[in-house]
């Protein structure tokens, strides 16, 4: 195990009271049912959430936070790796926690996900690696698509 793995593990352990209640509402894709993992290494950093899916970070900040050129620069960095980062204070955690969440929706919604509806379609083209998935509804003659009302396009 290298060691950024080694300090993560140690990191869950020894959570925060605010990571524990936060937690409770992420884990198990209790959270319109984006998979979270907590205390993650990225890159040569530990982010206390992420939903690799969504390509969001969160991180939970106390007063020491305030003003850390520290976190400019990690921040950065996970910008250019392509991650939204989301920081809330840890009183917000304790006095408005519907308000987190309700912030947490807002940017699960508004991040792309690494999903089979954004892969490419068939024939177009892919990086290496990506998987083939077929388009979710299947051409009819002539190449057009169905609608749910039953009209073709166009």
């Amino acid at each position: 195990m290298d060691s950024a793995s080694t300090i993560a593990k140690g990191l869950r352990k020894r959570q925060t009271e605010a990571e524990k209640r936060l937690w409770r509402h992420l884990k198990a894709k209790q959270l319109e049912g984006i998979k979270f993992r907590r205390q993650e290494p990225i890159g040569k950093y530990i982010v206390d959430f992420v939903s690799f899916d969504k390509k969001l970070v969160i991180e939970l900040d106390g007063g020491q936070h305030a003003g850390d050129t520290r976190d400019v620069a990690r921040d950065a960095w996970l910008h250019s790796q392509g991650f939204t980062v989301l920081r809330l204070w840890n009183n917000d955690v304790f006095e408005n926690p519907e308000g987190v969440l309700e912030e947490i929706r807002r940017n699960v919604a508004s991040s792309p996900s690494v999903s089979p509806a954004s892969s490419p379609l068939v024939g177009e083209d892919r990086g290496e690696g990506d998987e083939i998935h077929p388009p979710l509804t299947p051409p009819i003659k002539g190449g057009e698509r169905r609608y749910e009302n039953g009209a073709g396009a166009g």
